[in-house]
């Protein structure tokens, strides 16, 4: 605990004694208590904010990769109907194609 040991915390607390009186010293280190606890409160808050906003981050960047899948399978998909309708267009168009001119030759 920052570089003190039982030693150094013995004295600490009898110069406090001395210093402070044996009335006071008691109030001083349920202040003290309280205001640790607190600390520690706002700094627990404050990590989880940091890990929400964090999450929050991750969601949008994997969302967005997720709609540039989506926007490339519609484009890979409305290319692979157009190439079928070409076919499918030329493929109804070569009868049609050679019974005209068949009946042309017939004309003729």
């Amino acid at each position: 605990m920052f570089g003190i040991g039982m030693p150094e915390l013995v004295i600490i607390l009898v110069i406090a004694l001395i210093v402070i009186g044996p009335q006071k010293l008691p109030d001083l280190a349920k202040s003290l208590g309280k205001g640790l606890a607190e600390f520690k409160k706002a700094t627990d808050d404050f990590k989880q904010t940091i890990e929400a906003d964090s999450r929050t981050e991750e969601e949008k960047e994997h969302l967005a990769k997720l709609a540039e899948a989506k926007r490339k399978a519609e484009d890979e998909q409305a290319k692979a109907a157009e190439e079928l309708r070409v076919k499918v267009e030329g493929a109804a168009a070569a009868p049609a194609a050679q019974a005209a001119k068949a009946e042309a030759e017939k004309t003729a």
